[in-house]
């Protein structure tokens, strides 16, 4: 489905989330596409293919690997049809904030789009791109904050997704320069994570406050 975009993202460079938990994560490096922290679903957008190879700059791992991603369209076709995506269950947590480690191949797209979904994957908004300046074969470190973006805090149907979309000026951009956009392009994902801030539920308040009125007695 067509995707909607909406300016509540000031820059996609920038986050963080305050005494954030880890709610899921994907390091790669057991070359499978499974969660290696907490729970969720990696998947492929399109006809993008996928394989593994090293990873990115943010996995201390000794033996680090990321999730390469080729078979991307053709020049001039598709823009936002093509990509990975990632669904995640943030339930009783609230300031969302995604963040991954992006790799781009010489003949690879340079401009990404990054969009999220509170139904499921039926519907799609941008909340905002990005160019790889920095030329082919270069890793780029991604960083959204969700907090603002409504419909996203607790909610099990959470999911974003990063589409390669057109430039400016119409048309796949090449990341080299000197390089033609080729549908070979890989772009490479690693070290994805998910975090927000935890939501007690009312009974673990209530505990809370009676463990603070019990101590506060022993003081006395």
């Amino acid at each position: 489905m067509m995707s909607k975009t909406v300016s509540v993202l000031a820059a996609i460079v920038v986050a963080g989330v305050a005494q954030a938990d880890v709610i899921t994560q994907w390091n790669f490096n057991t070359e499978s596409t499974m969660a290696s922290i907490g729970a969720g679903t990696a998947s492929l957008v399109g006809g993008v293919t996928s394989s593994f190879a090293a990873g990115g700059p943010s996995d201390p791992a000794t033996t680090d690997r990321g999730w390469n991603t080729t078979t991307y369209a053709a020049q001039s076709t598709g823009s936002g049809t093509r990509g990975v995506a990632f669904f995640v269950d943030v339930s009783n947590y609230t300031n969302i904030n995604i963040s991954f480690d992006h790799r781009f191949s010489n003949t690879s797209n340079r401009f990404a789009d990054v969009q999220v979904t509170i139904d499921g994957g039926i519907t799609w908004t941008s909340i905002g791109g990005y160019e790889n300046t920095l030329g082919g074969d270069q890793w780029l470190v991604r960083s959204a904050d969700l907090s603002a973006v409504s419909g996203v805090s607790n909610n099990s149907l959470f999911g974003f997704r990063v589409m390669s979309v057109f430039g400016p000026a119409g048309g796949y951009v090449a990341s080299n320069t000197g390089s033609n956009y080729a549908t070979s392009g890989t772009w490479r994902f690693d070290y994805v994570t998910v975090e927000g801030t935890f939501i007690p539920t009312p009974g673990a308040i209530g505990l809370l406050a009676v463990a603070g009125l019990v101590a506060g007695r022993r003081r006395r």
